[in-house]
């Protein structure tokens, strides 16, 4: 199983993007939403991936974070939802806007996708529906596929100079040159937006909400007020949850 790619971008297409992991091309199909974000030809990119294995097909498909790659593989296991469908919603929604589409009942957001009628969609949302507080809680605490170091190769080289006795010029071929201490790159953390959202979840279910009424509290209260800090969405939510 391949979940994850990192390497230089070799070619894009209108759907895919062609990856250059050492010298080896890896397609990998992705959203509208994926590509517009993805670096030029020539600039390093990782992503996270799924590979789906037919009896006349093999086919990688990439995602910017844990939560879009988790929603793929629900919505293929949707009856009538293919990968080509799949993409279609997560390209017009993302994974946050789908999270959000399906906790709140609306199945007219995902019917936007091409190649989704309103049935696919009213299927999606119920079949989904119980889904979407867990992948809610997995956007707040997973983060996006970081690139890879552009340090890498050059250590690497470097390695191998020094294990084979080669020095630079102008040192003694006898004074080893030690490898340079490789430069960390720090790990993109999730979404502000999620994370709230994640945060207020695990709170309403602690104080005893059923995660899927919890999550569209917590939906609707951020289509709202975009941008609410955590403690401000608990309460906002806390109102839409509480009896009439």
């Amino acid at each position: 199983m391949i979940g994850k790619i990192s390497g230089v971008v070799d070619t894009k297409g209108s759907d895919h993007v062609l990856i250059d992991v050492r010298g080896v091309g890896y397609l990998v199909h992705v959203s509208d939403r994926v590509m517009a974000r993805l670096p030029p030809p020539g600039a390093a990119v990782a992503l996270y991936t799924d590979l789906v294995v037919r009896e006349d097909l093999m086919q990688l498909f990439g995602f910017l974070t844990l939560a879009e790659k988790e929603w793929h593989r629900l919505l293929m296991g949707v009856q009538g939802v293919g990968a080509k469908a799949s993409l279609a919603i997560l390209g017009v929604l993302g994974a946050e806007g789908l999270s959000r589409a399906i906790a709140l009942g609306d199945w007219s957001s995902v019917a936007r996708a091409k190649g989704v009628g309103p049935k696919t969609a009213q299927r999606v949302v119920l079949d989904l529906k119980d889904r979407a507080p867990s992948v809610m809680a997995m956007a707040g605490r997973s983060a996006m596929a970081p690139g890879p170091d552009a340090d890498q190769d050059a250590d690497q080289d470097t390695d191998r100079d020094t294990e084979r006795g080669d020095a630079p010029v102008g040192k003694e071929a006898a004074t080893p040159t030690p490898a340079p201490a490789r430069r960390a790159r720090a790990k993109p953390g999730p979404d502000p937006a999620a994370a709230a959202a994640a945060d207020a979840l695990s709170a309403l279910v602690n104080l005893g909400y059923a995660p899927s009424d919890a999550a569209a509290a917590v939906a609707q209260s951020q289509l709202d007020a975009p941008g609410t800090a955590t403690p401000d969405l608990i309460r906002a939510a806390l109102k839409r949850l509480a009896p009439k």
